[in-house]
């Protein structure tokens, strides 16, 4: 029920985000969704893209430290209070949001936002009880 991230370490200078979206696109690869994150000298990437073995097949040639991570991919109701829906039975259960970004989904009423918890096995089965739909590493490669 997984999905699995894409997480490129990347130099925080200029071109270099263009560069990775560069080998991207001619490895025929799609970018679903994105999250970077900075600091002073580096920046992390996060994708979720739609073949995960050209991505890093494609961005290891080119000398890219590419490493993966499973997340979970959630669907929310797109009205006031559909993200609260999910965080407060996490809340309540003490289950930290590590962080959180948006998937693009033009085929889907809802939003669906990518998830990074302390514990995925126990935010899993609070989810499956509120019958809030996770959405599979299957589902988003056909989105």
């Amino acid at each position: 029920m997984f999905a699995e991230q894409l997480s490129i370490f990347i130099e925080n200078k200029e071109g270099r985000l263009a560069e990775v979206t560069s080998i991207l696109r001619d490895a025929n690869v799609n970018i679903r969704a994105l999250s970077l994150a900075d600091t002073t000298d580096f920046g992390v990437l996060r994708l979720i893209v739609n073949n995960n073995e050209k991505a890093k097949k494609a961005l290891k040639k080119e000398g890219f430290t590419v490493g993966t991570t499973h997340v979970l991919a959630v669907e929310v109701k797109d009205k006031p209070g559909g993200l609260n829906n999910i965080l407060d039975p996490l809340c309540e259960h003490k289950v930290n949001v590590e962080y959180m970004y948006a998937f693009a989904n033009p085929q889907c009423k809802n939003a669906i936002m990518v998830f990074r918890f302390d514990d995925h096995d126990k935010a899993l089965k609070i989810l499956a009880e509120k019958n809030i739909k996770v959405i599979s590493s299957r589902e988003i490669c056909k989105i």
